[in-house]
């Protein structure tokens, strides 16, 4: 299984140049079962991984560009009725894709952006009435632009909180931004990578990743980061339970990345910033200093236990 991963993480590495860590926290995210949050600036690469990500993992796709005119049925479906049969038929929208990609997602109206809550917290969608299940496996990942753009929505707290983790892709470094601007005028072929993983497989990890050990001393660890944000000294806001069972499962995905089936206290520190940011603070920062700082102090302020505890 673990040449399988790496097998996945080199093919996107090869699209998404110079992200390994970023990659990497992506791959958690879907093995956790978590839905992901992409911010940065217009042309930083979001796209491209989310598509990337449903290609090697062979997962049904469609992305939709959220714009100030979107409608929620225009994302979940309608239901038309039918003249020959005299009856309703559902339309069904975009997201009954097993990956679906809400682009700019903070430029469609706070109506729209709530048409995804029901979908990624229950994995199921009401259409006039009548419910109905989505595709298993089933993962949002949505790309966000700065606030201080024009036409965007600020995301409330409660959709954030749906995102297991939020990413920044950053500026690519020097060399990884030289081999980007070598292929500057080709296009990604998408249908030319390779799919690793089927959905059933990936449904199999998923499985696999709940049953990572956690010690009560890595439990205790997590109560006490938890306790740590709630102190009133870091002006944040203070994490959740449902934060902390976000940050166990995310760092059981990292850890089964990792090839262990046991968890450490570094698989909570690696998923800890990208699970906890936009819970500690949901407002957008291009730096995302101050944020970091809170979380690194958080980190900080808790000792670690020794991982001959576990």
């Amino acid at each position: 299984m673990n040449e399988l991963v790496s097998s996945v993480i080199h093919q996107i590495e090869q699209v998404v140049i110079g992200k390994k860590t970023q990659v990497k926290l992506a791959i958690a995210c879907i093995f956790a079962k978590g839905h992901l949050l992409i911010e940065d600036l217009p042309g930083m690469g979001k796209t491209t991984l989310a598509h990337t990500l449903a290609s090697t993992l062979n997962l049904s796709y469609q992305r939709v560009q959220f714009t100030s005119d979107l409608l929620p049925s225009d994302v979940i479906g309608v239901s038309i009725f039918d003249t020959q049969t005299q009856s309703f038929k559902l339309h069904k929208g975009p997201i009954f894709n097993q990956l679906v990609l809400a682009d700019e997602i903070n430029r469609a109206s706070p109506k729209t952006q709530s048409a995804l809550l029901e979908a990624m917290e229950e994995s199921r969608v009401s259409i006039d009435g009548s419910t109905y299940q989505l595709p298993e496996p089933f993962f949002v990942i949505a790309t966000q632009n700065p606030l201080f753009h024009s036409g965007t929505y600020s995301l409330p707290e409660s959709q954030l909180d749906r995102f297991m983790m939020r990413l920044s892709l950053g500026f690519p470094s020097i060399e990884a931004e030289k081999k980007i601007l070598t292929n500057a005028f080709g296009a990604i072929d998408f249908r030319t990578l390779k799919a690793f993983i089927t959905p059933e497989q990936l449904i199999e990890i998923q499985k696999q990743v709940q049953h990572i050990y956690i010690s009560d001393a890595v439990l205790d660890y997590v109560v006490a980061l938890l306790q740590q944000s709630r102190g009133g000294e870091y002006d944040v806001n203070p994490l959740s339970p449902r934060a902390g069972k976000a940050l166990i499962s995310a760092a059981k995905a990292w850890a089964f990345i990792e090839g262990r089936d046991h968890l450490l206290p570094d698989d909570i520190q690696a998923v800890f910033v990208a699970v906890c940011q936009h819970r500690l603070n949901p407002v957008f920062d291009m730096s995302l200093s101050n944020i970091n700082d809170a979380s690194q102090r958080i980190i900080n302020a808790v000792d670690a236990i020794s991982p001959s505890l576990t």
